[in-house]
């Protein structure tokens, strides 16, 4: 059965990306515009990893992390954001709330290894002789 990640983004282009690569690999891909379209998808749906914006028109991410984190609290996290903060900032985030911080500047690729380190689906690298 394939897994199952949300991508909730108020940006639809940063959404469509996301979900194109994250289909292209194999991945079942549900996509919210707004915090509680997300959280409605994971009540009825739950997902394998969540994949959220910070700041959103209609929600924090943060709180909609925490919300989603009461009922699902091993659930892997990439919060995805365009804000720049301090590192200590992001270093307490983690810590608490998320399991990876990623700059919306991050390379798809960064985003994907990313995604398959928190699924358990990294193949490991052939050794070269």
């Amino acid at each position: 059965m394939k897994k199952h990640i949300v991508i909730v983004d108020d940006e639809a282009d940063i959404r469509d990306v996301l979900s194109q690569a994250l289909q292209a690999k194999g991945y079942r891909v549900t996509a919210a515009e707004a915090g509680h379209e997300a959280l409605r998808i994971v009540k009825s749906d739950p997902p394998d990893l969540l994949v959220s914006d910070l700041q959103m028109e209609d929600a924090d991410g943060l709180e909609l992390i925490e919300q989603i984190k009461k009922q699902y609290p091993d659930l892997p996290v990439i919060l995805l954001t365009g804000m720049i903060f301090d590192p200590e900032v992001i270093r307490e985030t983690i810590n608490k709330k998320v399991s990876c911080y990623l700059d919306k500047t991050s390379s798809l690729q960064k985003v994907m290894q990313e995604v398959q380190r928190l699924l358990g689906d990294l193949k490991p690298e052939k050794a070269t002789a």
